[in-house]
């Protein structure tokens, strides 16, 4: 009895090993993230006498390495395993932020920000992949909407707490926030190694089908590559995902000090400002079912996209309390729109299809697209056009989204294909049956939202 009650479907609550997935990707996502050094990296490398111009340059090159670190690095997830993925991503990201510790120079920032990339792009498909396919493994993957913003919730909180302890800590010992991250992620490696493996996944095995070598790299990229031509839906799923990770990413990162700047907001109150912001986006990531089911969740996406952009252009005419308001509900549409987007693109994958790489091709889109935002970024702030460059992201996603819709609704691609919460086959129920009545009542109830 107590055997098959932990094999028990995800109506009735996630199996004993869900949980422990659950609870272990809680604890990788929430160390793994926790860049303690974040609030005071521009300013801890102009003190190690970085310019601006090498400051933003560093960043640029963040951006483009990410994208060709994404390209290999999907390819090994899908091979050697999401698993074994997640720790070597761990053990990257440990000795990435203890490279400024060893080196405060711009050659030394460099190398961190190189190796956080290739750290972060280890994790980026694979981590979200393995939870997904963990999850349905175990029948439970119905969790998996909530289990994806609760970790991305649990880990906002804990920059909220932690971050402001960073100045303290640095009068203390300077290189402190470094250390920290280090540790943090070593934490992270440790969960890695609690995580149960995935039959079928290739953790532990090395491989995913018996195949090995250089050509069995090219023929996950050859079938990833098949999947996004042959998919019209995979792919609008992965442009819409645009929109939001590049506002979300430019906004909080590369804009936030300017802005605030901009509206006389001193750099006393940045840390105040970045935890409320980091509140509203935390509390909204851990409820994303708190979104109406009147509308599907990929015109949610949309939806809240064109919220990011509102509020960018809106920060143009308030003061400074009124754009810290408009920051904290940029932020809370980022937290709410993050784990839908990624579950309809989880749900997009066709079967037997090699996920962690199609995740990547994801991620590298949407790091060459911030590589050239941050580039246009920088060209505007040089001239002092900071409003301009907000109105203008706000036209050009106002644009990429409109074009989006209309092809939705042409029927040039059809939103039955999309995989909009499509879930495995029930007891007695082949998975065409399932997937193919999504207008009865159980179906509707089933839906990610």
């Amino acid at each position: 009895m107590r055997a098959r009650s932990s094999r028990r479907g995800a109506g009735t609550g996630p199996t004993v090993t869900a949980r422990r997935i659950i609870r272990l990707n809680y604890g990788f996502q929430l160390l793994f993230n926790l860049l303690w050094w974040m609030p005071v990296f521009y300013a801890y490398q102009k003190a190690a006498g970085l310019s601006d111009g090498q400051i933003f340059g560093i960043q640029s090159i963040y951006y483009v390495a990410f994208c060709l670190f994404e390209i290999p690095t999907g390819l090994i997830a899908d091979r050697i395993g999401t698993r074994n993925c997640l720790l070597a991503g761990a053990v990257v990201m440990t000795a990435a932020n203890l490279a400024p510790v060893v080196s405060a120079s711009y050659a030394g920032f460099l190398v961190h920000f190189l190796a956080i990339a290739a750290g972060r792009s280890l994790t980026s498909g694979a981590a979200s992949a393995y939870l997904y396919d963990g999850l349905r493994a175990e029948k439970c993957d119905e969790h998996y909407l909530r289990a994806e913003g609760t970790a991305r919730a649990l880990g906002l909180v804990a920059k909220v707490v932690c971050w402001p302890l960073v100045g303290p800590l640095m009068a203390v010992a300077h290189p402190a926030p470094y250390v920290l991250s280090a540790a943090s992620a070593a934490g992270s490696l440790a969960c890695a190694v609690a995580l149960p493996r995935l039959a079928g996944a290739g953790d532990g095995t090395g491989k995913t089908d018996g195949g090995h070598g250089g050509g069995a790299f090219l023929r996950d990229a050859g079938a990833a590559l098949r999947c996004v031509a042959s998919s019209r839906w995979l792919t609008l799923v992965m442009v819409q995902g645009v929109a939001i990770f590049t506002l979300s990413r430019i906004c909080q990162v590369n804009l936030f000090q300017p802005i605030l700047l901009d509206h006389g907001i001193a750099e006393a109150s940045h840390g105040s400002v970045m935890a409320a912001m980091t509140v509203a986006e935390a509390v909204a990531s851990a409820r994303p079912q708190w979104l109406s089911r009147r509308l599907p969740p990929v015109a949610w996406v949309s939806v809240l996209s064109l919220a990011l952009a509102g509020s960018l252009a809106a920060m143009t005419f308030g003061g400074p309390w009124a754009v810290v308001a408009l920051l904290c509900l940029f932020a809370a549409a980022t937290g709410f729109a993050y784990p839908v987007q990624r579950k309809l693109m989880n749900d997009a994958v066709p079967a037997h299809a090699p996920r962690a790489t199609l995740l990547s091709v994801e991620s590298i889109v949407d790091r060459a697209v911030c590589a050239l935002a941050a580039i246009a970024a920088g060209a505007y702030l040089a001239a002092g056009r900071l409003d301009a460059l907000l109105w203008h992201s706000a036209l050009a996603t106002a644009v990429l989204l409109g074009a989006f819709q209309l092809l939705v609704r042409s029927g040039v691609v059809k939103r039955e294909s999309a995989g909009q919460g499509v879930r495995p086959a029930g007891p007695g129920e082949t998975r065409a049956g399932a997937a193919d009545r999504p207008g009865t009542a159980r179906n509707r109830a089933r839906k990610p939202l």
